[in-house]
């Protein structure tokens, strides 16, 4: 990881062993007036709207009606059903406590520092399950709800709000334990203050406690954030970087806005030139963490825009290609992506009654705003566009010439090498990691037809689970890629570590008449000898729905190849079929074993999980449908 961050890893840890961490952030701060509610309506600096009054946003149901399952999602909010991040609903209550996990139980002390909280704690399980409401993103459900059905939704906003800061003193309990996790709660906070800017529900009072808890969060997240810019730098260093520039152009009555204004869009427009890769690929190696920056930066262009404080042309290349590499790599039946890489369920800003799965609401809204139309014909994926916009700014269509891109495509700088065709989208990794990687999936595949996964990425499950668990979701076997015996392609280390990463050496494609031509080779299995490789070529054929997949290892352990392959339901649907021959000219038999699929955080199930087995150190394989 560097010197730098050893360094620093170790001056924060003794810093908060010493109690020295803790006296930064004091507790129960005195409360200050910054704004009067009165000059706050008369003048708050520009948003995405001005209020509810001022919206102008239809439907996307059907006939020009609201979506029902919105008005289901509520009732089922209030009587104390939440939906968490993977669409399981769990009962918490109508007065849950904001502190208690309700997988475990466990409840945390909210008088205890953040710094004494462990975000890890077998105890008490995922502390995502605690995290998840108190970040709001449900505001957005009550909000919708009370415009496309115009039933007023305030006073119930505001005892929600009400009761957090009730059970959450400043700097206390596991919810100021994570600085992504207080922007977040602060911008959906501010999201619902600008929609009910003029309600009765306000009061000098009311606003006032408001205000104070954002003031104060937002100096937690500056205070603390080069521990997310040098010991964490990922999604977390944006979305905090961001929050921190929100923060000082909507906040620019706070003593250190100007401060957190310039500060914060300096460190993001770092964190884009860093965390985006040349070739609009993603430093996580995850698709999910890629939309989660790309929602963050899409309120980066429209706040910037509103505030005549644009992000750089530079940024704006950056993130243009990431469009394009997400946009590329989406099936367009129904805007899903592969379920690649490290996926916590992460959704900030839901505007909309989509599938958690369907990108095309988050893909769109950006956009919508570099372009002036929309990436897709009309539904509901178009409605966040009009959020951020304030009304229907536009009424063009879909962007025909975007969705006729078929062939081959190349994102070399990340290691994603895709194949579209009119019905069917293959995406191949062969990477040479310069971050660290979340999986040891070198050269997996993931293949989709006719808008349904064939072969998949088994997916994550749960971070804070069983060695087990995290060793098997994590690693090549449950990935379409090649092990040794039970051996990873890597080794590994503790926590999300991988040592002895493997490295791509070669990689090219080819265009025949009948087929394109996929070939790269890596070297891995580092930690069982040094010249261990791993090359696989991946025949296409243009015109029927047949792929050759030939995996050759090199090696001089004393293990046998397996080649893994995890099918989805739809392989047997379409006719799908898998044979496979050693080097020896041999017919291998499909072996089953035990396998599971997560489609979304912290829920998994049984699921098919195939492998070819042989001492011979080629494989070849033929993938084809009848349907």
């Amino acid at each position: 990881m560097g010197s730098q961050y050893a360094l620093f890893r170790a001056g924060y840890e003794l810093k908060r062993k010493l109690g020295i961490l803790r006296s930064e952030y004091p507790l129960d701060p005195a409360p200050e007036t910054f704004v009067t509610l009165r000059d706050w309506q008369r003048a708050a600096p520009p948003f995405f709207f001005d209020s509810r009054e001022h919206l102008d946003i239809s439907p996307f149901g059907k006939n020009g009606k609201p979506d029902p399952k919105l008005k289901q999602k509520v009732a089922d909010l209030k009587a104390g059903k939440m939906t968490y991040f993977n669409g399981e609903q769990l009962e918490i209550g109508q007065h849950y406590d904001w502190l208690s996990n309700p997988l475990t139980s466990y409840r945390y002390d909210s008088s205890n520092h953040w710094t004494q909280i462990a975000d890890l704690d077998p105890d008490a399980g995922d502390i995502k399950y605690v995290w998840e409401k108190s970040r709001f993103c449900y505001l957005y459900d009550l909000i919708r709800y009370d415009y496309h059905y115009g039933e007023d939704q305030s006073e119930y906003v505001w005892s929600e709000m009400e009761s957090w800061m009730d059970a959450n003193p400043i700097n206390c309990g596991p919810n100021f334990r994570c600085s992504q996790e207080i922007a977040l709660r602060c911008l959906n906070w501010t999201f619902a203050l600008y929609y009910y800017r003029y309600s009765d529900i306000w009061t000098e009072e009311r606003f006032q406690r408001v205000m104070h808890y954002i003031y104060w969060s937002f100096r937690h997240v500056y205070s603390n954030i080069r521990f997310s810019l040098i010991s964490v730098r990922n999604n977390h260093a944006m979305s905090e970087a961001a929050g921190l520039w929100f923060a000082g152009l909507l906040f620019p009555f706070f003593p250190e806005a100007s401060v957190w204004r310039t500060e914060g869009k300096k460190w993001l427009e770092g964190e884009i030139q860093y965390q985006i890769y040349e070739d609009g690929s993603y430093l996580q190696h995850s698709h999910n963490y890629h939309r989660v920056v790309m929602q963050m930066l899409t309120w980066a262009f429209y706040l910037g825009d509103l505030h005549r404080d644009l992000l750089s042309v530079k940024a704006e290349k950056r993130i243009r290609k990431s469009l394009e590499f997400l946009y590329l790599h989406q099936v367009r039946e129904n805007g899903f992506l592969p379920n690649y890489g490290a996926n916590d369920g992460a959704l900030f800003f839901p505007l909309n009654d989509c599938e958690y799965r369907d990108y095309r609401p988050a893909l769109n809204a950006l956009y919508f705003f570099l372009e002036g139309k929309h990436l897709y014909a009309e539904g509901p994926w178009q409605e966040d566009a009009f959020w951020y916009s304030g009304s229907k700014r536009t009424d063009c269509d879909l962007d025909k010439q975007a969705v006729s891109k078929y062939g081959t495509f190349t994102f070399e700088e990340g290691g994603y090498y895709l194949n579209r065709k009119n019905d069917s989208l293959l995406s191949i990794r062969c990477a040479s990691f310069r971050d660290r990687p979340a999986q040891a999936d070198n050269l997996h595949m993931d293949l989709w037809y006719k808008g349904e996964n064939i072969f998949r990425d088994a997916g994550v499950y749960r971070y804070n689970t069983t060695p087990f668990w995290k060793a098997w979701y994590n690693g090549t076997a449950a990935h379409n890629t090649v092990a040794m015996g039970n051996y990873d392609q890597m080794e590994k280390g503790p926590r999300f570590i991988w040592l002895h990463w493997s490295e791509m050496q070669f990689v090219e494609w080819k265009e025949e008449a009948d087929r394109w031509i996929f070939y790269g080779r890596i070297n891995a299995f580092k930690h069982m000898g040094k010249y261990n490789t791993h090359a696989r070529k991946v025949s296409i054929l243009k015109q029927k729905p047949t792929w050759i997949v030939e995996d050759t290892v090199s090696h001089g352990m004393h293990f046998p190849m397996r080649q893994y392959w995890h099918p989805g339901p739809a392989f047997e649907k379409f006719g799908f079929s898998l044979e496979a021959v050693d080097a020896g000219g041999k017919v291998l038999e499909k072996k089953q074993t035990d396998g599971w699929y997560s489609e979304t955080y912290g829920l998994k199930e049984s699921a098919p999980s195939w492998y070819f087995e042989t001492d011979f150190k080629k494989i070849k394989t033929t993938i084809r449908a009848t349907q």
